[in-house]
């Protein structure tokens, strides 16, 4: 595929499966925040701060070349996968409170996202560097993600039958459209491929694992119930990876950013049916059991 189509296409395409995600949020949504305030507040603390930092520390301890530190600080900025809501269903988790972490930090990640990658850039490859994040470009992130996602609110307002039918195929586009960029990235360096696999697989896999353990274990020890925590773990450790390859080879134009994310993706998967199985095996106990039947 032409690269200049494929650099078009790929903001459009975003904006569809922005779109999709909008379609599955009511205004409902964002207002159960006040059911669920702390867990809320430990999830989002935990995805926009922490794993921020802990990305930080792995690009800083493991010494990764500078456009993968910047590809693996843009995946840890991306909000929470849509995916997450499916694999909490799947394992047990509150999707309810999934649906309300993708909404809300899907918003927050319209600001935070170019912030969090515009000083990346900027510590990893310094002032004169090629490639840059000005307010165009910003405002380009704003607008593919942030504006799709309200106009599928609306449609799903005023046409909820419309949106039920169109669910689907959305769900289906943001499948291929993932494993399209995916695969687009991984030919464009199918000559350094086995080289930034090394430089930048165990630093994902270990990202991940790290983010799944975090997403569990924060809400588990704030006496969170374990149904809840569940959901966390996956909202946590399940990035929109689809988002961070996107922006990284249409708004900042590089391939070797797009990297991370696109490795992240096998691992997350892997690794979160491996907790998913752990979680759903561990016995639980009379006071999550009491917890669980409180909160629902």
């Amino acid at each position: 595929m032409n690269s200049g189509l494929f650099a078009f296409f790929l903001p459009v395409a975003l904006a569809i499966m922005m779109t999709g995600l909008g379609l599955e949020l009511t205004v409902k949504d964002f207002l159960r925040i006040q059911r669920h305030p702390k867990v809320i507040f430990l999830a989002l603390f935990a995805q926009l701060i922490i794993l921020v930092l802990i990305a930080f520390l792995i690009c800083i301890l493991l010494k990764l070349p500078p456009l993968l530190a910047v590809g693996l600080m843009l995946l840890a900025a991306s909000p929470g996968g849509p995916t997450a809501n499916l694999i909490s269903y799947l394992f047990k988790g509150d999707v309810a409170l999934n649906i309300t972490l993708t909404a809300i930090n899907s918003l927050i990640c319209t600001f935070t996202l170019p912030f969090i990658v515009n000083l990346s850039i900027h510590y990893f490859l310094g002032d004169h560097a090629k490639i840059g994040m000005p307010a165009e470009k910003i405002t380009q992130v704003f607008l593919i993600v942030f504006i799709p996602v309200c106009l599928g609110m609306l449609i799903r307002s005023i046409a909820p039958n419309l949106a039920l039918k169109l669910n689907r195929p959305m769900r289906l586009f943001s499948v291929l459209f993932l494993f399209l960029i995916f695969f687009y990235a991984i030919y464009r360096e199918r000559f350094n491929i086995v080289e930034y696999f090394a430089d930048i697989g165990f630093a994902t896999a270990l990202f991940c694992f790290i983010s799944l353990s975090v997403g569990y274990l924060i809400p588990h020890m704030a006496g969170i119930s374990d149904k809840q925590a569940r959901a966390c773990t996956f909202e946590i450790g399940i990035h929109n990876t689809s988002v961070a390859m996107t922006i990284a080879l249409s708004v900042l134009s590089s391939t070797t950013i797009a990297l991370p994310a696109g490795i992240y993706s096998i691992f997350m998967y892997i690794f979160a049916f491996i907790f998913g199985y752990i979680l759903t095996r561990r016995p639980r106990l009379p006071k999550e059991e009491n917890s669980a039947v409180m909160n629902d």
